[in-house]
């Protein structure tokens, strides 16, 4: 079993960037698969980016590519969630988890993070 925690939310004017960070503690993260999702008040969460054990495979949804990036030091039992030229539509919680493979599913995914709030203000 493994334990999640997200950080680096924040506030954010448009156009800025954030990084958010996810410690994993008890199983080792390089275990997992990892990915990153979100939520928005009202709406479904929905996939972000996901990246394989080995950190080669990376994966976007379409909203997000070419302005986020996801990494991992899987030494350090982190995840990395790079967030550049940021949009109020960005706006949401943001999860990360831990599964057996890369999917862009939520329910393929065993463990969750409690989220941290990304707010990016026009």
């Amino acid at each position: 079993q493994v334990q999640l925690v997200e950080s680096g939310g924040g506030l954010v004017q448009a156009g800025g960037s954030l990084r958010l960070s996810c410690a994993a503690s008890g199983r080792t993260l390089s275990s997992y698969a990892m990915g990153w999702f979100r939520q928005a008040p009202g709406k479904e969460r929905e996939f972000v980016a996901a990246i394989s054990r080995s950190g080669f495979n990376t994966y976007y949804a379409d909203s997000v590519k070419g302005r986020f990036t996801i990494s991992r030091d899987n030494a350090k039992n982190t995840v990395y969630l790079q967030m550049n030229s940021l949009k109020p539509v960005d706006t949401a919680v943001y999860y990360c988890a831990a599964g057996a493979a890369v999917v862009t599913t939520p329910q393929a995914y065993d463990y969750w993070g409690q989220g941290t709030q990304v707010t990016v203000s026009s």
